[in-house]
């Protein structure tokens, strides 16, 4: 089966509607990979993007990024580079009103049994350790 690694800009085309016409082509794709004639292969990176995207440009709430988000990343026809952590930080994210990016990196500084090293007080909100530096 064909396997395409999706930019971010496939994506907020397809979310947001914007410009039309790249938005009905990134339709017809994501049709394509729900009746199972390919693959769409999303990068973490690519999701991050994505959330950045919308929210900084078009200006997006988290919850709205975060309701639609979700189950694309989670669609059939669709493999999301550690899927179960990029919905977790969504939710984490949304849940708490701190930075997606930021979410990611306490979940997996968890996972490893490790910490955190930065000045940004949203660590407090978020389930990792936080060292600052000295």
């Amino acid at each position: 089966m064909k396997r395409l690694w999706v930019d971010a800009n496939v994506l907020v085309r397809f979310l947001t509607g914007d410009p039309p016409e790249m938005a009905k082509r990134s339709a017809k794709l994501m049709e394509k990979a729900e009746s199972g004639e390919i693959v769409l292969v999303l990068s973490s990176i690519v999701v991050a993007e994505v959330i950045w995207v919308l929210k900084s440009f078009y200006q997006y709430p988290f919850k709205d990024i975060a309701r639609v988000l979700i189950p694309l990343i989670s669609a059939d026809g669709v493999e999301t580079e550690d899927r179960e952590l990029m919905v977790e930080a969504i939710e984490l994210a949304r849940e708490k009103n701190v930075a997606f990016i930021d979410a990611v990196l306490a979940l997996k500084a968890v996972r490893q049994k490790e910490s955190v090293c930065s000045f940004d007080g949203d660590f407090k909100k978020l389930p990792a350790h936080r060292v600052v530096p000295a």
